[in-house]
């Protein structure tokens, strides 16, 4: 698995979620620039989000076959308290769901790229 791919992917994954969230509710000309510029901190969020809270599920088994059992038995789980907590989020300071909803999309969908078993079209 190649984690830094994995983390390049769900950063510009992240980078267009929010943006879009941001250009759907305000858009404006002045904020383009800021797009790019904003990858930076958002690359570093997701970098740290992925090593702390997925990596390590997958870091314990190294076979393919593994991996996907890893994926089947902790997603659900995952899935649910990264639920929980950007719906909480967005309901206490709703003035931020772009960060919320970028959060919890691209969270489940890292946890599919490294479930995913090589030589599979699923």
């Amino acid at each position: 698995m190649k984690t830094p791919l994995i983390i390049l992917k769900a950063s510009i994954m992240a980078t267009c979620i929010f943006w879009t969230i941001l250009f759907s509710r305000n858009f404006e000309s002045e904020m383009v620039p800021f797009i790019i510029v904003s990858f930076i901190p958002i690359s570093i969020c997701c970098g740290l989000t992925i090593m702390l809270t997925i990596y390590p599920f997958f870091k314990l088994k190294k076979d393919v076959e593994s991996s996907m059992n890893i994926f089947k038995k902790y997603f659900p789980f995952y899935a649910i308290f990264s639920f929980g907590l950007c719906l909480y989020g967005s309901i206490t300071i709703p003035d931020i769901i772009c960060f919320f909803a970028s959060a919890f999309f691209t969270t489940m969908q890292t946890w599919v790229w490294f479930g995913k078993v090589k030589g599979t079209t699923n």
